[in-house]
């Protein structure tokens, strides 16, 4: 005959795994990450291009403060995208013989309706 007790029965044994509570913890949280990451990765697609085009103005634009700001609405026409700044917001000097470029600039990205996202960049020609 046999022994019934020596096996342990369905109801003790130890159940491991996720709750539903915890499940949904995590989804939201994924779900308000994901959120932010798409709103804030075209902003810096977009601080990107702007470095790529002051390095190119500073590079080749020409030796004046009117023909690198050309050189940069122009670049600026061509490119997709770029809306947060203009070649009027360049700050142009001249550093040791070499020309530098430098911007600074301000995005807010609405998130949900009463709240937003305030990103800063600047930046400067190498």
């Amino acid at each position: 005959m046999m022994n019934l007790t020596s096996r342990p029965s369905a109801a003790r044994r130890s159940q491991s795994g996720i709750t539903l509570i915890g499940l949904l913890f995590w989804a939201i949280l994924i779900s308000v990450f994901a959120l932010i990451l798409m709103k804030v990765f075209p902003a810096v697609t977009e601080y990107r291009t702007i470095q790529s085009m002051v390095n190119k103005a500073a590079r080749d634009g020409g030796s004046t403060v009117h023909d690198i700001r050309t050189a940069f609405d122009r670049a600026a026409s061509v490119e997709y995208g770029v809306t947060s700044i203009t070649g009027k917001d360049l700050e142009i000097t001249k550093e040791d013989d070499k020309v530098v470029v430098k911007f600074a600039y301000d995005r807010e990205i609405e998130l949900m309706a009463p709240v937003s996202l305030l990103l800063k960049f600047q930046g400067q020609s190498k």
